[in-house]
């Protein structure tokens, strides 16, 4: 008598998370727009200093103040041309550098130091936690855009020293949001069976401990950084920002105050680029807060077919 062996049962392969992922952003319009924003303008930040800074700096006083749509002088014064007849399109190009540059130091800078702090602060004893907290208080304490101004009005207003003040003003946000997530994290069975495995300190924090709390800090340094990118257009508008030759979006806003009566786009295009970087942050980072959460990402994946 043959014995009939039953078929294998079909397993449906997994995709990869950053297929997944990509799967999810196609669903949602709305964040596509926004991602792909944000791509041009960091194609723009790196590639676009090296392929239009002399049209930047470039001079026409018989072009001061161009209005734009005028294509008379190339197709880079479709937006006009500033007070000096500088092309603001390639000014705004190039300044997406500075721009870019200053915000992703400050947040890069202060996701790591409030991250580690906070691991340290959720992870260690009471009294070390206690004092890590009481360091993120004394912080916030101040307001971060008036600490800006002070320290950068009796600094040099350059590009490091401003990464530094902004940087140091968010680094609480991150210290506060790791301890807390930290002090729940720890609790949870996956920490207690790496204990009794006998695994250091340093490595339940940062091999299991930290995987599970850096999606909402990602979430976080995303939304933190439309904050540091205004915070920084604020202080160039004050003149306490990045100086020129050196320009920025907030710079250039600042430049075009005077002509406002009678040349607006001198500060409405810069203003606009920042509008829509900031906006396109806020949506890119709801979309990541739901994407990266497991109970919730059911709402990005669609319907599923039943088998």
């Amino acid at each position: 008598m043959s014995v009939l062996s039953s078929p294998a049962p079909v397993v449906a392969e997994e995709k990869p998370a950053a297929l997944r992922l990509l799967a999810m952003l196609w669903r949602d319009k709305v964040a596509l727009v926004a991602a792909i924003f944000l791509v041009l303008v960091v194609l723009c930040a790196i590639l676009g200093p090296h392929f239009l800074e002399a049209a930047a700096t470039k001079q026409n006083l018989r072009g001061r103040n161009m209005a734009p749509f005028s294509l008379s002088q190339g197709w880079l014064f479709v937006l006009g041309a500033d007070q000096l007849g500088r092309s603001l399109l390639a000014r705004i190009v190039v300044a997406a550098q500075s721009t870019m540059l200053v915000a992703a130091g400050a947040v890069v800078c202060s996701a790591i130091i409030g991250t580690v702090l906070g691991l340290l602060a959720g992870y260690g004893g009471k009294r070390t936690g206690e004092a890590i907290a009481r360091l993120g208080d004394v912080i916030m304490s101040f307001p971060s855009l008036l600490l800006a101004v002070i320290v950068l009005y009796v600094l040099s207003p350059s590009v490091g020293n401003l990464v530094i003040v902004l940087a140091i003003t968010r680094i609480p946000v991150y210290l506060r949001t790791a301890r807390a997530e930290i002090l729940e994290v720890r609790e949870r069975m996956f920490v207690q069976a790496a204990k009794v495995m006998g695994a250091s300190h340093g490595r339940i924090m940062f091999r299991h401990i930290l995987p599970v709390v850096a999606p909402t800090l990602l979430t976080i340094a995303t939304l933190d950084f439309a904050f540091v990118m205004l915070a920084e257009s604020s202080l160039s508008f004050l003149g306490i920002g990045i100086q020129p030759p050196d320009i920025t979006w907030g710079l250039m806003v600042a430049q075009g105050r005077p002509y406002l009566s009678n040349a607006w786009w001198l500060s409405f295009w810069p203003g606009l680029a920042i509008i829509l970087t900031t906006m396109s942050l806020n949506l890119l980072s709801g979309w990541m807060r739901i994407a990266l959460d497991p109970v919730q990402r059911w709402r990005l994946e669609g319907t599923r077919k039943n088998g």
